[in-house]
């Protein structure tokens, strides 16, 4: 499995000894110790950018290593193996053979033990607590106290979509060496928004609650009835996907969003035409400021929602 992450430009090291190639990943990527192969003499080859908040680093040790370490301290680390194979051991005993195409999420309380096959290669994405938690600020999202932290460790690359191309993106940006520091910001909290995609402890629900969170809809409803209102709009309000948008509603509302919509509108123009203080010129004028422009499905809704025609509303009001 080939990726374009990180050229030659990036070199630091090529056919190096693993110890010095280690040495340096303790300073810029992460503490660890490595114990090889005593019947192997590995040459190791390690490409490094710094960008922004990131550290991206591609690095392969040419030889059967083992790579331990206690924990990240205050940082996160997202490997994707790209060649060869790759031993991880759980703190509860659990192993797993990483194959290319696959990614491994550490947190940063998570003990680290791999081993590399000979021809292993990872490319690694170093990124600090304080970028998941501006990202999880950014959303509103409720960070958890103990930390953000991800339930599950192993991933393939189709769940979370376009990644690849993302960090491919990242690395020509870092190895152009133009991209301005509010550049680098931004890439890097695409990617933060990226991981909290997958399986973590941070909570989405606003404070308040759920019942909060429709109450400010459908406020926000009320507030621009004729005014065009997407799906996209309210669930961006209170940053929250469409499908839990659906869900909001049919918890509260037992209808779907669209729906929903239309009947505030019927209610609105029946409550318009009941009230004698209201200025209505004539049906067709309310209906269209009201966004319903097939006036033969608005008079069907209308009669639908209240049992007679808005005509005979606004004549009863007359009299």
């Amino acid at each position: 499995m080939e990726f374009s992450l990180l050229k030659e430009k990036s070199v630091v090291f090529k056919g190096a000894d693993p110890h010095d190639v280690s040495g340096y990943v303790n300073r810029h990527v992460g503490s660890h110790s490595i114990r090889l192969s005593r019947t192997s003499h590995p040459s190791a080859d390690l490409s490094h950018r710094k960008f922004g908040d990131l550290d991206l680093c591609r690095i392969s040790y040419g030889g059967t290593v083992r790579v331990t370490s206690e924990a990240l301290e205050t940082i996160y680390h997202l490997q994707i193996l790209l060649k060869g194979h790759c031993l991880w051991r759980g703190a509860r005993g659990q192993e797993h053979h990483f194959v290319p195409g696959e990614l491994l999420l550490i947190n940063p309380d998570d003990p680290v033990d791999l081993t590399y096959s000979q021809d292993c290669e990872k490319f690694i994405v170093k990124m600090p607590e304080s970028l998941l938690e501006a990202a999880c600020a950014e959303n509103h999202w409720q960070r958890p106290g103990e930390g953000i932290r991800f339930t599950a460790n192993r991933h393939g690359l189709q769940e979370i979509g376009g990644l690849l191309n993302l960090l491919g993106l990242v690395c020509e940006e870092a190895e152009s060496g133009v991209a301005p520091p509010r550049l680098q910001e931004h890439y890097g909290r695409i990617i933060a928004n990226k991981l909290l995609c997958l399986q973590n402890n941070v909570r989405r629900e606003q404070p308040g609650g759920a019942s909060a969170i429709f109450e400010r809809i459908a406020h926000f409803i009320e507030e621009n009835l004729k005014q065009d209102i997407t799906l996209e709009q309210l669930a961006g309000l209170v940053n929250i996907s469409p499908r839990s948008l659906y869900a909001l509603f049919e918890k509260h509302a037992r209808t779907t969003p669209r729906h929903y919509v239309r009947q505030k509108r019927l209610e609105r123009i029946n409550a318009s035409l009941r009230d004698p203080s209201v200025p209505v010129r004539n049906i067709t004028e309310v209906a269209l400021d009201y966004g319903f422009l097939h006036l033969g499905r608005f008079s069907e809704s209308y009669r639908n929602a209240f049992g007679e025609l808005p005509s005979d509303t606004l004549k009863r009001r007359a009299c």
